[in-house]
C-alpha cells in the first residue's frame, strides 16, 4: 500500500467560504465544525464566510484547526483503506496533526488552539510587527543580514524555513523593513511582505510561549497512531516531550523543510495529501522533492476524485 504522509495547514491558508461545500454535504464535517463552536464560544460557520474574522488571529486559529480535522474525518471516510504513516503541520497545522493522530482528543486540542490564539492576539496586539517572504533566498546571507540588524528590542530573524525557494523573516516592524531593503539591495533576492497580524515564531512571542506552557502543564499526550513531525526541533513528537516543543513553537523557527525530507526518508513516504485551505505546503513539497507525490483535498470535489 501507498504510504501516505498527511501535511496540516497553518495561519495564513485560510479563505472566506472555506468548508462551505463539506458542511453542507459531509454529515462528519459539520458535526466537527458544531462541536467546535460549542467549545471556542463562538460559531465557525459565520467564521469561515468572513473575511474580516479570518484576519484576526483569535478566530483564525480554532478555525483552521476544526477544518483540518473536519477534512480529516470526511477523508478517513471516503478512502478508509488510506494508509497514513506520518504527518507533518505547519505551526498551528501541528494541533488538528496532533488530534488527527490521536495524541490529543479533539476537546482539548480546540481549548489548547483558543488559549493559543488568545495569546497570540494579545502579543500581535503589544508589538508592531510584522513577516515578510524572501524568495529563491541565500539563506545564509538572510541569516547573516537579520543577525546584523537584529537588536533586543527591535528583532529581526528568519522565522519560516518553508523550502528552497523560501524562507520567511519576522520580527519588529522597523527591523523587518530594514533587513528587507538591504536583501533587496545587497543581496538581489526578491523579498514580498506578508499579509500577516505579528511576527509568529521570533522572539516577539515569548510572553505566549510563557502562558501556553502554564495551560500545557496540564494536559495528558497519548501515544501517537502515526508520526508527528516537529516542526521546531524536526524530531517526532512523543507525549513525553509534546507539551514542552509546544511551548517553544511559538516564538521558535519552523523547519518544513527539513521536515519533509526527513519523513521522506524515515516513514518512507511516497505521496503527500495537504489537509486544509490551498495547496502552498503541496507546491513547497514540489521544491523539496520533486519524486514524491502530491495530492490535496481542500474542496469537496477534490475529495471525491481524491485516489492514489
Amino acid at each position: 500500500m501507498t504510504k501516505v504522509g498527511l501535511l496540516f495547514s497553518g495561519q495564513g491558508a485560510q479563505v472566506p467560504g472555506m468548508g462551505k461545500d463539506f458542511y453542507d454535504k459531509i454529515p462528519v464535517f459539520a458535526e466537527t465544525i458544531d462541536q467546535a463552536s460549542e467549545i471556542c464560544g463562538f460559531d465557525l460557520t459565520e467564521c469561515f464566510g468572513s473575511s474580516e474574522m479570518l484576519k484576526q488571529t483569535k478566530y483564525v486559529q480554532p478555525a483552521l484547526c476544526a477544518f483540518s480535522y473536519g477534512v480529516f474525518k470526511a477523508l478517513k471516510n471516503a478512502a478508509p483503506g488510506l494508509n497514513v504513516v506520518g504527518g507533518i503541520g505547519l505551526s498551528l497545522g501541528e494541533y488538528p496533526a496532533l488530534i488527527a493522530s490521536s495524541m490529543l482528543d479533539f476537546e482539548t486540542g480546540m481549548k489548547l488552539v483558543s488559549k493559543r490564539a488568545e495569546f497570540m492576539q494579545e502579543d500581535c496586539d503589544r508589538h508592531q510587527s510584522s513577516m515578510a517572504a524572501v524568495l529563491k533566498p541565500d539563506v545564509e546571507l538572510v541569516e547573516k543580514i537579520c543577525a546584523e540588524i537584529s537588536t533586543d528590542e527591535k528583532p529581526v530573524s528568519i522565522a519560516n524555513y518553508n523550502s528552497p525557494k523560501q524562507v520567511v523573516i519576522g520580527g519588529d516592524d522597523e527591523a523587518v523593513k530594514k533587513a528587507s531593503e538591504k536583501l533587496s539591495e545587497e543581496g538581489k533576492m526578491r523579498v514580498v511582505e506578508l499579509n500577516v497580524n505579528g511576527a509568529f515564531h521570533t522572539p516577539l512571542f515569548r510572553t505566549s510561549s510563557q502562558r501556553l506552557g502554564e495551560v500545557l502543564k496540564a494536559v495528558s499526550f497519548k501515544d501517537p497512531e502515526f508520526v508527528i513531525e516537529s516542526n521546531t526541533d524536526k524530531i517526532p513528537f512523543t507525549k513525553e516531550n509534546a507539551a514542552e516543543i509546544l511551548q517553544r513553537q511559538v516564538m521558535s523557527p519552523t523547519h518544513f523543510a527539513a521536515c519533509v525530507e526527513k519523513m521522506i526518508k524515515d516513514c518512507e513516504i511516497e505521496t503527500f495529501v495537504e489537509i486544509g485551505p490551498g495547496e502552498t505546503l503541496s507546491k513547497f513539497v514540489r521544491q523539496i522533492d520533486r519524486n514524491v507525490g502530491r495530492a490535496s483535498v481542500e474542496t469537496l470535489e477534490k475529495m471525491q476524485k481524491f485516489s492514489l
